[in-house]
């Protein structure tokens, strides 16, 4: 189980983080402050660091300088999590080394992707055996899908297009980007075929099937 640890000192925000790491198969270790989560980087090296940048006792800027400067921790990918946004402290981020940066609020579920696409970059990330999207559930190794409870008979095609949707929630998926991935063209294809497939997926999963929109004129997105 790969270990993440969260540096971040509000502690509400903290938990909600932990709580969803644990979901996605992850080992969330939580720490309060700059110092005390330097320590812990130090001393118990994880596969991802999770970093605020306005700690107490050592601002999150110094504690990703020093990281990132130890032959022992410069390897561990770094996501920064602030309310900064301007562009300056973007930079400043990714010049001390970060290797993604998140902008407080943000949605967990975004996080969640960020963190796996950061540690595919570094290595492969744990797979969830299961997926829940509203009254949606997918268990991904037995490739079976659930609505409130009720077993849904898809074929492949399908659950590949629910794959693709429900693993990027509220990203526009075009129809060319579905043909590509999903029935594996390398060419631009007759997008209809996607369209088609999608009518039968909607309404093969009931009312979960409103949860797929139409974003006219480009594709579809999934929203719990």
């Amino acid at each position: 189980m790969q270990t993440v640890l969260v540096i971040e000192d509000e502690q509400d925000l903290a938990e909600l983080i932990a709580f969803h790491l644990e979901k996605e198969g992850f080992h969330p270790v939580v720490v309060a402050d700059g110092l005390a989560g330097l320590n812990e980087a130090r001393n118990n090296p994880p596969q991802l660091i999770l970093l605020d940048l306005m700690l107490p006792g050592m601002m999150g800027t110094e504690v990703l300088r020093i990281l990132k400067g130890a032959e022992k921790t410069a390897a561990v990918p770094v996501v920064v999590l602030t309310a900064k946004g301007e562009e300056i402290d973007r930079v400043v981020g990714f010049e001390l080394g970060a290797d993604d940066y998140v902008v407080k609020p943000f949605s967990v579920r975004e996080l969640m992707l960020r963190v796996r696409a950061v540690l595919r970059r570094n290595g492969e990330a744990p797979k969830p055996s299961q997926m829940a999207l509203g009254p949606l559930t997918i268990d991904t190794e037995q490739h079976l899908v659930t609505v409130d409870g009720e077993e849904v008979q898809l074929t492949s095609t399908e659950y590949k297009l629910l794959m693709n949707l429900a693993e990027r929630p509220g990203r526009v998926q075009s129809r060319e980007h579905l043909l590509q991935t999903v029935w594996g063209y390398n060419y631009i294809g007759d997008t209809r075929t996607v369209d088609t497939h999608l009518t039968r997926l909607r309404s093969k999963l009931g009312a979960a099937g409103d949860m797929i929109k139409t974003v006219r004129g480009f594709g579809y997105k999934m929203e719990q």
